[in-house]
């Protein structure tokens, strides 16, 4: 059946203009300039991690031939100097880091930032743009501001092509996982501080996503637009990666590209790397989704789940494809004490696997056998690791056969891996780089190199009370019907009874009324080819959505309808709901 999934699901904007191309553009910031009427102005134009400068000062200098033109690295530490204060927040590991305490300011040279401040002083009349990472450290009372962001699947694609370095590094063409981890745990959490530090001196969003076509819009468009956002059901801009095990599926679900070895991952809502595509008439502006969570977070989550996250979104949403493909690796995740002490989180990993499709003998692994010996156990995992050998994990960790709509809880320290010819939904907490893997099946990774394994940490947090029997009573496809009514049915599923995470299932032949209930809710289109989300009270227009489509009610929403739609009418269709469960909350705190 052809694919009716949207790769680029949009959000109309009403009552904005938005400015396209470079001639529009740098005509508004013409005219923005003019409007000051001051015979000096200042401009800085801060550009989050990832802005190709280069290309936006020769568009600069060209349009509006300033008196001076001041890169923020210029007035940045030197290259040893920083890479030295990240360096207790990169670490050595592999693969992990600690969430950075530096801030924007950090980066710069005190000696050198008097030298450009001199040098804006002393220019009496004229424009003078600063502009780069930071730009705003060097002239913190600009008269125009321009912020220039980037959504951060976007940075990883230019790190693939070695196209970007880190914040104040030369290095380009490092390893991706380095580039990326470093960004991670450091680059990107400096500039989203800083982004919610400057928020009210911006004058003008930027976005040079795509380079030969920029798009602006002043910051009552923009704020307009998180307030209209607020209000209606939407999706973020998904996106799709290749992997050692990964699978079919994928590729005809989501018209993905045939040609391409295999999709492992559909990253469908996982806002701080998704994006917006906002429609302002006639022109699509591109911007990082988590806009909306740093900008409109109590009407996005909820007072209660914001109280408690702050402008962080909780829950995630994405695919795991293995159809025709291979296991997962062999992992766990970090029990929250640990996640909190080591790596610098808040909170942990809790995840579910819902087996959204599923061949015959499909399997998943989870939780240990009984009686086993846990020092034997890694000793093997150490071993193989070294003489090349495979490990036999059915002989320490418990495999269950899965069908089409099986639905297995994972709580941190649970040892667990989805097997081959499944496709999962894996709805889980935030923190998502969290994985220990313990074995990865003696693969390579898609760089012909050998993927990272973290038994050390692994080991340190493997549950060895979840063993089979305890597996099956408290976390195995455990089903609770907790409602229906005329055409439709609903469930709880997963039901890790600690989790954080709410997980509903719905079946409907007609409309069923959905109620936010002061918190966000995302769904799931899980069954069925369409249906249509509306408000009772007409607050938002009709908002349709496909099969497999990932999409989220802010709080604010309240209630709402789900309805088959089109091609489904007549048939029963289905969504997997999740949400906070808020009186769970006081169990994630760390003392």
């Amino acid at each position: 059946m052809k694919s009716n999934y949207d790769k680029f699901p949009e959000v109309e904007i009403q009552g904005h203009h938005c400015y396209a191309g470079w001639d529009a553009v740098l005509g508004q910031l013409k005219l923005a300039i003019q409007n000051t009427h001051k015979s000096k102005v200042i401009c800085a134009v801060e550009c989050y991690h990832g802005v190709y400068t280069k290309e936006l000062i020769a568009h600069l200098r060209k349009e509006l031939q300033p008196v001076i033109l001041i890169e923020s690295t210029a007035a940045l530490k030197d290259e040893i100097a920083i890479a030295t204060m990240v360096q207790p927040f990169v670490t050595d590991d592999p693969v992990f880091g600690i969430i950075t305490s530096l801030e924007m300011g950090d980066y710069f040279d005190t000696v050198k930032l008097a030298a450009c401040a001199d040098k804006i002083n002393s220019i009496k009349e004229g424009l003078i743009i600063v502009i780069g990472t930071g730009a705003t450290v060097l002239c913190p009372a600009a008269d125009i501001m321009v912020y220039a962001d980037m959504p951060r699947w976007e940075i990883q694609l230019r790190f693939r092509r070695n196209k970007v370095a880190n914040i104040g590094r030369n290095n380009k063409t490092d390893a991706f996982s380095y580039k990326y981890k470093h960004a991670y745990f450091v680059d990107w959490r400096v500039c989203d501080k800083h982004k919610k530090q400057q928020y009210n001196n911006i004058n003008f969003f930027l976005d040079t996503t795509i380079e030969e076509n920029p798009k602006m819009i002043d910051a009552a468009a923009f704020k307009d637009a998180m307030a209209q956002l607020i209000a209606t059901p939407f999706r973020v801009v998904p996106f799709f990666d290749p992997g050692p095990w990964g699978g079919q599926w994928l590729k005809e679900v989501c018209d993905l590209d045939r040609s391409e070895q295999n999709f492992a991952w559909g990253f469908d809502c996982v806002p701080e790397e998704n994006s917006l595509l906002l429609r302002f008439q006639n022109e699509v502006m591109e911007m990082p989704s988590v806009n909306l969570v740093f900008f409109q977070p109590a009407a996005l989550l909820g007072k209660e789940v914001y109280d408690f996250f702050g402008d962080e979104f909780p829950i995630r949403f994405d695919f795991l494809d293995t159809m025709e493909g291979g296991n997962l690796s062999l992992q766990v995740h970090p029990l929250k004490q640990y996640i909190k002490d080591k790596f610098g989180m808040a909170y942990t990993q809790d995840e579910s696997y819902y087996f959204l499709d599923a061949k015959d003998e499909a399997f998943v692994y989870l939780g240990i056998q009984e009686n086993i010996v846990p020092e034997q156990m890694i000793a093997e995992l150490e071993a193989v690791q070294n003489n090349g050998e495979q490990f036999d994990a059915e002989k320490y960790v418990q495999k269950w056969q899965v069908k089409k709509h099986d639905h297995v809880s994972i709580p941190s320290g649970t040892v667990h891996c989805s097997g081959a010819n499944t496709v999962v939904l894996e709805i889980s907490a935030t923190p998502y780089i969290f994985t220990f893997k313990l074995w990865d099946w003696g693969r390579m990774g898609l760089d012909g190199k050998p993927r990272p394994i973290s038994l050390e940490h692994g080991k340190n947090v493997i549950q060895w009370n979840r063993t089979t029997s305890w597996t099956k009573e408290h976390i195995l496809n455990l089903v609770k019907p907790v409602g229906s009514g005329d055409g439709w049915r609903e469930e709880q599923t997963g039901l890790d009874a600690d989790s954080f995470i709410e997980t509903t299932r719905t079946w409907f032949t007609k409309k069923v009324t959905h109620n936010t209930q002061g918190g966000v809710n995302i769904l799931n289109l899980i069954e069925g080819r369409e249906a249509v989300v509306e408000s009772p009270t007409n607050a938002f227009a009709p908002f349709i959505i496909h099969y497999a489509e990932t999409f989220i009610v802010p709080a604010h929403v309240g209630e709402y309808t789900i309805t088959p739609y089109g091609e489904s009418i007549g048939t029963e269709c289905a969504t997997m709901k999740a949400s906070v469960r808020t009186e769970k909350l006081e169990n994630l705190r760390i003392n």
